[in-house]
């Protein structure tokens, strides 16, 4: 049985490993959980997933593999009733457990008991036995007022006493758009911590084996500080179309103003031009000079452009391209002078993938910046992190 759920998490590119594998089979023999899908589901997660960006596709692989009461259920051994009835008390509230009374937890659990040792195959609709799509009180997407939901991915009636396969971590799919949470985990690819400064922190396991090794006489040792050395220079084009990913831009700032102790960031709109800014409602009385960026910042600041590059074609390569004032100078030339400026550079693009294809403005901006431009979704961002890093 969990030969077959090692291979189907694998058809789901989970990276599961035999060892990984070997390590809950050791689990299982030992006894650390009791007869509970749901601690079992606990267990394999724990052993198996490495990696909480990839609990989503657990948890769909998870489900699909145990929909169905013959693959959840030996049908060769005695159903735990006992077992059964208190983990089912626990889920119901008291209005629950009245209307329950209406069968009556013997008679339900009983009943459930004969439906396992008959049951040789898939079954779907009718009222007695287990399957789907029926008025039974045991299986999913049917209708009964008490009973027990088994291999469904939410309620219909919510009246099922157990559910075997709720989704717990929904939004930690690499594919899916982020949210601000998920966005955090994919900024820390870039944090990277040095030991520098005095010798401040006290070094526990050092000290305890220098301890030991002066025959318990105290011998402290000291390290370095641990300091967050990543500078990062952010800055985010706003207005026009942005106005569409106003909510997801916002959840990237707030993340990396969380995860940076060194975060500088100014605003640009369409493309970058001779001067940025800080306040938007003061953007035209308090100019900072794009000059002044690569003046004041060294080359150890990584440099984000956030923007969904789409515009005229024009408004990068022409002087007065842009549609808001007479630049001397096309924005091209500014976005070369900053990427010359800060060697470590990428472009992170909220609009999807698969339509920057046929946005020519998109292509331009990208061969600006050397194919360094990335989605807005958890993969993306990671594999922009994974750049700046290097």
């Amino acid at each position: 049985m969990l030969i077959d759920f090692f291979y189907t998490l694998r058809a789901a590119k989970l990276k599961v490993s035999v060892k990984e594998f070997l390590t809950l089979l050791e689990g299982l023999k030992a006894g650390v959980i009791g007869p509970s899908v749901d601690e079992f589901y606990m267990l394999a997660r724990t052993t198996l997933v490495k990696d909480e960006t990839q609990y989503d596709k657990f948890d769909r692989a998870f489900a699909a593999y145990f929909k169905g009461v013959e693959l959840l259920t030996d049908f060769t051994k005695d159903v735990p009733l006992e077992w059964l009835r208190k983990t089912l008390e626990l889920e119901l509230s008291p209005e629950e457990k009245a209307a329950i009374e209406k069968m009556g937890w013997d008679e339900l659990m009983e009943t459930l008991k004969k439906r396992f040792e008959e049951q040789k195959e898939r079954h779907e609709g009718g009222n007695r036995m287990i399957g789907t799509g029926g008025t039974s009180p045991f299986g999913a997407y049917g209708y009964n007022p008490q009973g027990i939901r088994i291999g469904q991915d939410k309620g219909r009636n919510r009246s099922a006493v157990k559910v075997w396969d709720q989704r717990a971590y929904k939004d930690y799919d690499d594919t899916r758009e982020l949210g601000t949470r998920n966005i955090k985990v994919a900024l820390r690819r870039l944090r990277r911590f040095a030991r520098e400064g005095a010798d401040l922190e006290l070094d526990l396991e050092d000290t305890i084996h220098a301890t030991a090794a002066n025959a318990g006489l105290l011998d402290i040792k000291m390290v370095p500080e641990r300091h967050n050395k990543v500078k990062v220079l952010l800055l985010m084009d706003v207005g026009g179309t942005m106005d569409e990913h106003v909510h997801r831009v916002e959840e990237l700032f707030s993340a990396a103003k969380t995860e940076f102790k060194h975060l500088e960031f100014f605003y640009f709109h369409n493309c970058l031009y001779d001067f940025v800014w800080k306040n938007n409602r003061r953007r035209f009385s308090e100019k900072t000079p794009t000059w002044d960026l690569i003046r004041t910042y060294n080359k150890d600041y990584k440099l984000i452009f956030v923007g969904d590059a789409t515009m005229s074609p024009y408004e990068i390569l022409q002087p007065g391209g842009s549609v808001e004032y007479n630049n001397e100078e096309p924005g091209a030339e500014w976005l070369q002078r900053m990427t010359n400026a800060f060697p470590r550079f990428a472009w992170i693009n909220p609009e999807p993938q698969g339509v920057w294809q046929y946005r020519q403005s998109i292509a331009i901006v990208q061969q600006l910046m050397n194919q360094r431009m990335f989605p807005l979704t958890l993969a993306g961002l990671e594999g922009a992190m994974r750049l700046l890093s290097k």
